[in-house]
């Protein structure tokens, strides 16, 4: 669909906000997409602070450049008022200890901070799996990222909780939510298995999205939930009814 339509029709669902992955070198489709959604009424919730999902803040001779990145994306965040941006352990480094990793995390993130904390912009260190989709990737529980923030102290420095994610690492999603939600500042939902959409009754899916939404209620969390599915069917059809299923 082409960009502005499928913004105006979000928008109509219900839908206040849209996410983007990440603004390309020469900035054209993170201005075209700021450019839609603020003609049709919708925030950026979210975008990638810096690269690379693989080659992350574990690794010290990348601080310089990570920060820098930083930097220039949380001074656009704070220009088209986008609430959060994602940031990235990377992959576990040959002959690093795992506490040396995390420490090395955090030293990035209080480097970073104060600056993200001035321009009201959080930065959320993704939980993403390394059994199936990110193989080496090193902050891939909740116990992990949550030391990292614990470390830095920063109310700029959050978690992104990915419900997929998170199943196939450990599980136990609403109780997990419960006990860490004030580490939280994003989240992202995707079906499992296969990171499908999550209430065709033709697929095989083992998330209760309404149960984990009204346990996400209860909490007072008030972030923002980005829909990270893939559609198997009509993309409409399927927005409108995650829509549904957790606007409960």
């Amino acid at each position: 669909m082409p960009l502005f339509e499928l913004l105006k029709t979000a928008k109509t669902i219900g839908y206040p906000a849209v996410e983007i992955w990440q603004r390309n070198q020469n900035g054209v489709v993170f201005d075209e997409l700021c450019d839609a959604a603020q003609a049709t009424g919708l925030r950026i919730a979210s975008m990638c602070g810096h690269y690379t999902l693989r080659d992350g803040m574990n690794k010290r001779s990348n601080h310089a450049r990570i920060i820098d990145e930083l930097r220039v994306s949380i001074e656009l965040a704070a220009k088209h008022n986008i609430l959060g941006l994602i940031c990235f352990s990377g992959d576990i480094n040959a002959g690093q200890s795992d506490e040396d990793a995390r420490e090395a995390c955090a030293e990035c993130m209080r480097q970073i901070a104060p600056f993200a904390e001035k321009h009201k912009v959080l930065l959320n260190m993704e939980l993403l799996n390394s059994k199936v989709d990110h193989a080496g990737y090193q902050c891939d529980s909740t116990a992990w990222g949550v030391d990292v923030c614990q470390r830095v102290n920063s109310p700029a420095v959050k978690l992104l909780y990915d419900i997929y994610h998170m199943q196939i690492m450990e599980g136990d999603i609403i109780r997990t939510i419960r006990d860490n939600v004030q580490w939280i500042g994003h989240m992202h939902t995707a079906g499992n298995p296969g990171r499908w959409d999550f209430d065709d009754p033709d697929l095989p899916q083992e998330l209760n999205y309404r149960g984990i939404c009204r346990a996400i209620a209860a909490t007072g969390y008030d972030g923002y939930l980005g829909h990270e599915f893939k559609p198997q069917g009509d993309i409409l059809t399927a927005l409108r009814s995650a829509w549904q299923i957790c606007d409960v």
